[in-house]
Protein backbone atom coordinates (compact mmCIF):
# COMPACT_ATOMS: atom_id res chain seq x y z
CA UNK A 1 0.00 0.00 0.00
CA UNK A 2 1.35 3.12 -0.69
CA UNK A 3 1.68 6.01 0.85
CA UNK A 4 -1.17 8.10 -0.70
CA UNK A 5 -3.42 5.00 -0.36
CA UNK A 6 -2.47 4.57 3.28
CA UNK A 7 -2.89 8.30 4.46
CA UNK A 8 -6.77 8.34 2.57
CA UNK A 9 -7.75 5.23 4.44
CA UNK A 10 -6.62 7.26 7.68
CA UNK A 11 -8.43 9.81 6.97
CA UNK A 12 -11.88 8.13 5.32
CA UNK A 13 -11.35 5.33 8.08
CA UNK A 14 -11.62 8.18 10.85
CA UNK A 15 -14.50 10.22 9.35
CA UNK A 16 -16.68 7.05 9.10
CA UNK A 17 -16.41 6.18 12.41
CA UNK A 18 -20.06 8.46 13.27
CA UNK A 19 -21.51 6.39 11.27
CA UNK A 20 -23.24 3.88 13.95
CA UNK A 21 -25.62 2.27 11.06
CA UNK A 22 -24.09 -1.16 10.60
CA UNK A 23 -25.41 -4.16 12.04
CA UNK A 24 -24.88 -8.09 11.63
CA UNK A 25 -26.11 -8.82 7.84
CA UNK A 26 -28.32 -11.86 8.58
CA UNK A 27 -27.44 -12.59 4.98
CA UNK A 28 -26.58 -15.84 3.73
CA UNK A 29 -25.28 -15.46 0.47
CA UNK A 30 -23.67 -18.19 -1.45
CA UNK A 31 -20.82 -17.95 -3.65
CA UNK A 32 -21.84 -20.47 -6.58
CA UNK A 33 -18.55 -19.65 -8.95
CA UNK A 34 -15.28 -21.66 -9.48
CA UNK A 35 -12.98 -18.94 -8.97
CA UNK A 36 -15.23 -16.43 -7.45
CA UNK A 37 -14.47 -15.57 -3.46
CA UNK A 38 -16.19 -14.62 -0.31
CA UNK A 39 -19.25 -15.67 1.33
CA UNK A 40 -21.91 -13.30 3.01
CA UNK A 41 -22.68 -15.32 6.74
CA UNK A 42 -26.15 -15.29 8.11
CA UNK A 43 -24.26 -15.61 11.06
CA UNK A 44 -23.17 -12.01 10.79
CA UNK A 45 -20.01 -9.50 10.82
CA UNK A 46 -18.57 -7.33 13.19
CA UNK A 47 -18.78 -4.06 11.55
CA UNK A 48 -17.49 -1.82 14.01
CA UNK A 49 -14.41 -1.11 16.02
CA UNK A 50 -14.42 -1.92 19.55
CA UNK A 51 -13.33 1.19 22.02
CA UNK A 52 -10.32 -1.00 22.92
CA UNK A 53 -9.35 -2.09 18.87
CA UNK A 54 -10.48 -5.44 18.87
CA UNK A 55 -11.45 -7.62 16.20
CA UNK A 56 -12.30 -5.71 12.50
CA UNK A 57 -13.81 -7.66 10.39
CA UNK A 58 -15.69 -5.01 8.40
CA UNK A 59 -13.89 -2.46 6.10
CA UNK A 60 -15.75 1.08 7.38
CA UNK A 61 -15.10 4.32 4.95
CA UNK A 62 -16.33 6.62 3.34
CA UNK A 63 -15.68 7.21 -0.25
CA UNK A 64 -14.96 10.63 0.16
CA UNK A 65 -15.58 13.42 3.08
CA UNK A 66 -15.11 16.12 0.49
CA UNK A 67 -19.01 17.41 0.85
CA UNK A 68 -20.60 19.86 -0.91
CA UNK A 69 -23.10 20.55 1.89
CA UNK A 70 -23.03 22.44 5.11
CA UNK A 71 -24.72 20.40 7.66
CA UNK A 72 -24.21 21.87 11.34
CA UNK A 73 -23.80 18.40 13.09
CA UNK A 74 -21.05 17.20 10.64
CA UNK A 75 -17.61 17.30 10.86
CA UNK A 76 -17.36 17.17 7.30
CA UNK A 77 -19.46 19.93 6.42
CA UNK A 78 -18.09 22.14 3.60
CA UNK A 79 -17.28 25.15 5.52
CA UNK A 80 -15.38 23.35 8.16
CA UNK A 81 -11.31 22.93 7.42
CA UNK A 82 -10.62 19.50 7.85
CA UNK A 83 -8.22 17.57 5.70
CA UNK A 84 -9.96 16.35 2.37
CA UNK A 85 -9.40 12.92 0.44
CA UNK A 86 -11.48 10.71 -1.51
CA UNK A 87 -11.14 7.53 -2.63
CA UNK A 88 -11.23 5.56 -6.65
CA UNK A 89 -13.97 3.13 -7.01
CA UNK A 90 -10.95 1.34 -8.04
CA UNK A 91 -8.99 1.82 -4.73
CA UNK A 92 -12.11 1.05 -2.82
CA UNK A 93 -12.28 -2.23 -4.62
CA UNK A 94 -8.76 -3.28 -4.68
CA UNK A 95 -8.06 -2.49 -0.73
CA UNK A 96 -11.62 -4.63 -0.14
CA UNK A 97 -10.09 -7.73 -1.97
CA UNK A 98 -6.36 -7.81 -0.45
CA UNK A 99 -7.97 -6.58 3.15
CA UNK A 100 -10.32 -9.43 2.29
CA UNK A 101 -6.93 -11.90 1.17
CA UNK A 102 -4.98 -11.00 4.46
CA UNK A 103 -8.05 -12.05 6.53
CA UNK A 104 -8.29 -8.95 8.19
CA UNK A 105 -12.16 -8.59 7.04
CA UNK A 106 -15.11 -10.18 5.80
CA UNK A 107 -16.80 -7.33 3.92
CA UNK A 108 -17.07 -3.98 3.12
CA UNK A 109 -19.79 -0.79 5.11
CA UNK A 110 -19.08 2.13 2.69
CA UNK A 111 -20.73 5.31 3.54
CA UNK A 112 -19.64 8.63 1.45
CA UNK A 113 -19.86 12.46 1.83
CA UNK A 114 -21.87 13.92 -1.32
CA UNK A 115 -18.93 15.00 -3.65
CA UNK A 116 -20.40 16.98 -6.76
CA UNK A 117 -23.85 15.93 -6.73
CA UNK A 118 -25.75 13.07 -5.23
CA UNK A 119 -25.67 11.22 -8.59
CA UNK A 120 -22.20 11.25 -8.96
CA UNK A 121 -21.53 10.21 -5.47
CA UNK A 122 -24.13 7.42 -6.07
CA UNK A 123 -22.97 6.60 -9.43
CA UNK A 124 -19.16 5.94 -7.80
CA UNK A 125 -20.37 3.78 -5.02
CA UNK A 126 -22.29 2.09 -7.70
CA UNK A 127 -19.30 1.33 -9.45
CA UNK A 128 -17.28 0.24 -6.34
CA UNK A 129 -19.96 -3.13 -6.32
CA UNK A 130 -19.64 -3.54 -9.81
CA UNK A 131 -15.72 -3.55 -9.83
CA UNK A 132 -16.25 -6.29 -6.79
CA UNK A 133 -18.86 -8.24 -7.74
CA UNK A 134 -17.93 -8.66 -11.21
CA UNK A 135 -14.12 -8.00 -11.53
CA UNK A 136 -13.15 -9.58 -8.64
CA UNK A 137 -16.00 -11.60 -8.29
CA UNK A 138 -16.19 -10.83 -4.45
CA UNK A 139 -19.54 -12.11 -2.93
CA UNK A 140 -19.03 -11.33 0.30
CA UNK A 141 -21.16 -9.01 2.61
CA UNK A 142 -21.65 -5.40 1.06
CA UNK A 143 -23.80 -2.24 3.05
CA UNK A 144 -23.79 1.01 1.41
CA UNK A 145 -25.35 4.06 2.24
CA UNK A 146 -27.80 5.43 -0.13
CA UNK A 147 -27.16 9.11 -0.95
CA UNK A 148 -30.37 11.41 -0.80
CA UNK A 149 -31.27 13.21 -3.90
CA UNK A 150 -29.95 9.92 -6.24
CA UNK A 151 -31.84 9.15 -9.28
CA UNK A 152 -33.85 6.05 -8.81
CA UNK A 153 -32.47 3.44 -11.73
CA UNK A 154 -28.56 4.26 -9.86
CA UNK A 155 -30.63 3.27 -6.44
CA UNK A 156 -31.95 0.25 -7.93
CA UNK A 157 -28.77 -0.96 -10.05
CA UNK A 158 -26.82 -0.72 -6.83
CA UNK A 159 -29.79 -2.31 -4.66
CA UNK A 160 -29.12 -5.65 -6.65
CA UNK A 161 -26.04 -6.10 -6.00
CA UNK A 162 -25.53 -4.49 -2.00
CA UNK A 163 -26.45 -7.02 0.81
CA UNK A 164 -27.67 -4.27 3.19
CA UNK A 165 -28.70 -0.53 2.21
CA UNK A 166 -29.57 2.66 4.47
CA UNK A 167 -30.92 5.82 4.31
CA UNK A 168 -29.44 7.84 7.11
CA UNK A 169 -32.84 10.30 8.39
CA UNK A 170 -30.25 11.97 10.09
CA UNK A 171 -32.69 13.88 12.57
CA UNK A 172 -36.27 13.36 13.80
CA UNK A 173 -38.73 16.18 11.89
CA UNK A 174 -38.55 18.63 9.37
CA UNK A 175 -37.59 21.55 11.39
CA UNK A 176 -34.94 19.96 13.17
CA UNK A 177 -33.78 18.94 9.44
CA UNK A 178 -34.32 22.74 8.25
CA UNK A 179 -32.45 23.78 11.23
CA UNK A 180 -29.03 22.26 11.14
CA UNK A 181 -29.06 20.89 7.43
CA UNK A 182 -30.78 23.13 4.88
CA UNK A 183 -29.68 21.86 1.96
CA UNK A 184 -31.21 18.53 2.90
CA UNK A 185 -34.91 17.89 2.07
CA UNK A 186 -36.98 15.52 4.12
CA UNK A 187 -38.84 14.12 0.72
CA UNK A 188 -35.13 13.72 -0.69
CA UNK A 189 -34.48 10.86 2.23
CA UNK A 190 -37.80 9.30 2.13
CA UNK A 191 -38.36 8.78 -1.32
CA UNK A 192 -35.39 6.28 -2.00
CA UNK A 193 -36.62 4.47 1.64
CA UNK A 194 -39.93 4.24 0.05
CA UNK A 195 -38.12 2.58 -3.45
CA UNK A 196 -36.07 -0.09 -1.49
CA UNK A 197 -39.14 -1.17 0.30
CA UNK A 198 -41.02 -1.10 -2.74
CA UNK A 199 -38.25 -3.62 -4.93
CA UNK A 200 -37.88 -5.65 -1.70
CA UNK A 201 -41.88 -6.55 -1.52
CA UNK A 202 -41.84 -7.10 -5.57
CA UNK A 203 -38.60 -9.37 -4.84
CA UNK A 204 -40.19 -11.28 -2.36
CA UNK A 205 -43.22 -11.83 -4.28
CA UNK A 206 -41.57 -12.90 -7.38
CA UNK A 207 -39.79 -14.99 -5.70
CA UNK A 208 -42.78 -17.23 -5.21
CA UNK A 209 -43.27 -17.17 -8.77
CA UNK A 210 -39.72 -17.52 -10.25
CA UNK A 211 -37.21 -19.31 -8.29
CA UNK A 212 -34.17 -17.46 -9.60
CA UNK A 213 -35.53 -14.21 -8.82
CA UNK A 214 -32.60 -12.18 -8.94
CA UNK A 215 -32.45 -10.68 -5.07
CA UNK A 216 -32.39 -7.00 -3.78
CA UNK A 217 -30.95 -5.84 -0.55
CA UNK A 218 -31.66 -9.42 1.05
CA UNK A 219 -30.46 -7.57 4.40
CA UNK A 220 -33.16 -5.12 4.28
CA UNK A 221 -32.83 -1.42 4.71
CA UNK A 222 -31.82 0.93 8.57
CA UNK A 223 -31.49 4.05 9.50
CA UNK A 224 -29.71 6.75 11.75
CA UNK A 225 -31.09 9.33 13.81
CA UNK A 226 -28.70 12.03 15.45
CA UNK A 227 -29.79 12.12 19.58
CA UNK A 228 -29.25 15.37 21.32
CA UNK A 229 -28.16 17.86 18.53
CA UNK A 230 -31.60 19.31 18.72
CA UNK A 231 -34.28 19.99 21.36
CA UNK A 232 -36.73 16.97 20.31
CA UNK A 233 -37.75 14.82 22.58
CA UNK A 234 -38.00 10.84 23.07
CA UNK A 235 -41.95 10.39 22.28
CA UNK A 236 -40.78 12.64 18.80
CA UNK A 237 -37.81 10.20 18.11
CA UNK A 238 -39.73 7.06 18.98
CA UNK A 239 -42.71 8.33 17.45
CA UNK A 240 -40.42 9.05 14.15
CA UNK A 241 -38.96 5.40 14.40
CA UNK A 242 -42.43 3.92 14.95
CA UNK A 243 -43.24 5.59 11.55
CA UNK A 244 -40.45 4.20 9.55
CA UNK A 245 -40.79 0.63 10.82
CA UNK A 246 -44.69 0.57 9.92
CA UNK A 247 -43.88 2.30 6.21
CA UNK A 248 -40.59 1.11 4.91
CA UNK A 249 -39.96 -2.42 7.14
CA UNK A 250 -36.98 -0.89 8.52
CA UNK A 251 -34.59 -3.71 10.06
CA UNK A 252 -33.22 -0.97 12.13
CA UNK A 253 -33.23 2.37 13.40
CA UNK A 254 -29.75 3.62 14.95
CA UNK A 255 -29.90 6.30 17.43
CA UNK A 256 -26.07 8.04 17.50
CA UNK A 257 -25.51 10.33 20.74
CA UNK A 258 -24.56 13.81 19.21
CA UNK A 259 -20.75 14.39 19.82
CA UNK A 260 -19.78 17.89 19.88
CA UNK A 261 -17.06 18.52 17.86
CA UNK A 262 -18.26 21.55 16.06
CA UNK A 263 -19.19 25.15 17.58
CA UNK A 264 -22.48 26.49 16.11
CA UNK A 265 -25.02 28.78 17.62
CA UNK A 266 -27.68 26.03 16.92
CA UNK A 267 -25.72 23.06 18.71
CA UNK A 268 -24.61 22.09 22.16
CA UNK A 269 -21.65 23.49 23.37
CA UNK A 270 -18.72 22.01 22.64
CA UNK A 271 -18.19 20.80 26.01
CA UNK A 272 -20.97 19.18 26.31
CA UNK A 273 -20.89 15.58 27.06
CA UNK A 274 -22.62 12.88 24.88
CA UNK A 275 -26.05 11.81 26.32
CA UNK A 276 -24.70 8.34 25.88
CA UNK A 277 -27.68 7.19 29.00
CA UNK A 278 -30.16 8.45 26.83
CA UNK A 279 -29.06 6.77 23.41
CA UNK A 280 -29.17 3.49 25.49
CA UNK A 281 -32.74 4.04 27.10
CA UNK A 282 -33.77 4.61 23.29
CA UNK A 283 -31.79 1.44 22.10
CA UNK A 284 -33.52 -0.24 24.91
CA UNK A 285 -36.99 1.10 23.90
CA UNK A 286 -36.66 0.82 20.44
CA UNK A 287 -36.15 -3.29 21.62
CA UNK A 288 -39.30 -3.06 22.87
CA UNK A 289 -40.81 -1.68 20.02
CA UNK A 290 -39.50 -4.61 17.58
CA UNK A 291 -39.69 -7.29 19.81
CA UNK A 292 -42.01 -6.84 22.83
CA UNK A 293 -45.22 -5.47 21.23
CA UNK A 294 -45.08 -2.06 22.28
CA UNK A 295 -46.29 0.79 20.27
CA UNK A 296 -44.05 4.24 21.04
CA UNK A 297 -46.93 5.92 22.46
CA UNK A 298 -46.97 3.92 25.42
CA UNK A 299 -43.93 4.14 27.00
CA UNK A 300 -44.78 8.10 27.64
CA UNK A 301 -47.96 10.00 29.49
CA UNK A 302 -49.63 13.18 28.35
CA UNK A 303 -46.58 15.07 30.83
CA UNK A 304 -43.82 12.78 30.74
CA UNK A 305 -42.47 13.32 26.91
CA UNK A 306 -39.11 11.59 27.33
CA UNK A 307 -37.33 8.50 28.92
CA UNK A 308 -36.48 7.88 32.41
CA UNK A 309 -32.60 7.94 32.69
CA UNK A 310 -32.95 6.21 36.26
CA UNK A 311 -35.50 2.87 35.30
CA UNK A 312 -35.52 0.88 31.78
CA UNK A 313 -38.57 1.82 29.67
CA UNK A 314 -40.37 -1.29 30.40
CA UNK A 315 -40.26 -0.77 33.91
CA UNK A 316 -40.66 3.09 33.26
CA UNK A 317 -44.27 1.25 31.99
CA UNK A 318 -44.83 -1.07 33.99
CA UNK A 319 -45.03 1.30 37.46
CA UNK A 320 -46.78 4.31 35.27
CA UNK A 321 -49.67 1.53 34.57
CA UNK A 322 -49.76 -0.02 37.83
CA UNK A 323 -53.47 -0.46 37.45
CA UNK A 324 -52.66 -3.13 34.35
CA UNK A 325 -50.69 -5.13 37.11
CA UNK A 326 -49.92 -8.04 38.72
CA UNK A 327 -50.54 -10.54 35.99
CA UNK A 328 -51.18 -14.11 36.75
CA UNK A 329 -48.16 -16.16 35.14
CA UNK A 330 -50.61 -19.06 34.51
CA UNK A 331 -53.11 -17.46 32.76
CA UNK A 332 -51.41 -14.64 30.60
CA UNK A 333 -51.06 -14.43 27.31
CA UNK A 334 -47.48 -14.11 25.42
CA UNK A 335 -47.66 -10.66 24.47
CA UNK A 336 -48.69 -9.98 28.44
CA UNK A 337 -45.79 -11.92 29.47
CA UNK A 338 -43.55 -9.65 27.48
CA UNK A 339 -44.95 -6.90 29.15
CA UNK A 340 -43.40 -8.20 33.13
CA UNK A 341 -40.32 -6.36 33.55
CA UNK A 342 -37.70 -9.05 34.00
CA UNK A 343 -38.84 -11.01 31.61
CA UNK A 344 -37.73 -11.55 28.15
CA UNK A 345 -38.20 -13.37 25.14
CA UNK A 346 -37.03 -16.76 26.11
CA UNK A 347 -38.72 -16.36 29.52
CA UNK A 348 -41.79 -16.16 28.23
CA UNK A 349 -41.84 -18.38 25.72
CA UNK A 350 -40.45 -21.22 28.16
CA UNK A 351 -43.42 -20.03 30.53
CA UNK A 352 -46.08 -20.74 27.93
CA UNK A 353 -44.49 -23.71 26.97
CA UNK A 354 -44.14 -25.38 30.31
CA UNK A 355 -47.71 -24.22 31.93
CA UNK A 356 -48.81 -26.45 29.02
CA UNK A 357 -47.72 -29.78 30.88
CA UNK A 358 -48.99 -28.68 34.84
CA UNK A 359 -49.81 -25.13 36.59
CA UNK A 360 -46.41 -23.35 37.09
CA UNK A 361 -45.78 -22.52 40.70
CA UNK A 362 -43.29 -19.97 41.96
CA UNK A 363 -40.43 -22.67 42.83
CA UNK A 364 -40.89 -23.92 39.31
CA UNK A 365 -40.41 -20.67 37.66
CA UNK A 366 -36.80 -20.44 40.07
CA UNK A 367 -36.38 -23.59 39.04
CA UNK A 368 -36.84 -22.40 35.01
CA UNK A 369 -34.18 -19.78 35.71
CA UNK A 370 -36.74 -17.23 35.46
CA UNK A 371 -35.47 -13.85 36.71
CA UNK A 372 -37.94 -12.53 38.89
CA UNK A 373 -35.81 -10.15 41.28
CA UNK A 374 -38.32 -7.20 39.16
CA UNK A 375 -40.81 -9.38 37.85
CA UNK A 376 -41.99 -10.43 41.98
CA UNK A 377 -43.36 -7.19 41.78
CA UNK A 378 -45.66 -7.65 39.09
CA UNK A 379 -47.07 -11.13 39.14
CA UNK A 380 -49.38 -13.58 41.24
CA UNK A 381 -47.98 -17.03 40.74
CA UNK A 382 -51.57 -19.53 41.47
CA UNK A 383 -53.15 -16.30 42.83
CA UNK A 384 -50.49 -15.44 45.55
CA UNK A 385 -48.06 -12.18 45.14
CA UNK A 386 -44.37 -12.47 46.28
CA UNK A 387 -43.70 -8.65 46.11
CA UNK A 388 -43.23 -8.76 49.60
CA UNK A 389 -44.38 -4.90 49.77
CA UNK A 390 -47.42 -3.46 48.67
CA UNK A 391 -48.08 -2.76 44.28
CA UNK A 392 -47.33 1.19 44.74
CA UNK A 393 -45.17 2.65 42.33
CA UNK A 394 -43.32 4.96 44.65
CA UNK A 395 -42.13 1.93 47.15
CA UNK A 396 -41.42 -0.33 44.43
CA UNK A 397 -38.83 2.26 43.08
CA UNK A 398 -37.42 2.34 46.61
CA UNK A 399 -36.68 -1.66 46.63
CA UNK A 400 -35.40 -1.32 43.58
CA UNK A 401 -32.51 1.64 44.14
CA UNK A 402 -32.39 -0.14 47.59
CA UNK A 403 -31.21 -3.23 45.65
CA UNK A 404 -28.88 -1.44 43.42
CA UNK A 405 -27.24 0.49 46.22
CA UNK A 406 -26.59 -2.78 47.73
CA UNK A 407 -25.63 -4.57 44.68
CA UNK A 408 -23.26 -1.59 43.92
CA UNK A 409 -21.71 -1.86 47.36
CA UNK A 410 -20.68 -5.56 47.39
CA UNK A 411 -19.35 -4.81 44.27
CA UNK A 412 -17.63 -2.20 45.89
CA UNK A 413 -16.18 -4.20 48.76
CA UNK A 414 -14.70 -7.26 46.28
CA UNK A 415 -12.57 -4.73 44.53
Amino acid sequence: MNDSIFEKLRILSDAAKYDVSCVSSGVERKNNSVDGIGNASAAGICHAWSADGRCISLLKILLTNDCIYDCNYCLNRVTNPIKRASFTPEEVAELTIQFYRRNYIEGLFLSSAIEKSPDNTMENILRVLELLRYKYNFWGYVHVKVIPGANNMLIQKTGMLADRMSVNIELPTKDSLRLLAPQKRIENIVRPMSLINNEITRTIEDKKHFGNTPRFVPGGQSTQMIIGATPDSDKTILSASQGLYDSYRMKRVFFSAYIPVISSPNLPAVSTMPPLLREHRLYQADWLMRFYYFHSNELFTEIEHNLDLEFDPKMMYALRNIDKFPIEINSASYEELLRIPGLGVTSAQRIVRERKNAELSYDSLKKMKTVLKRAKYFITVKGKYYGNINMEPNLIREELRLREAQKQLSIFELT
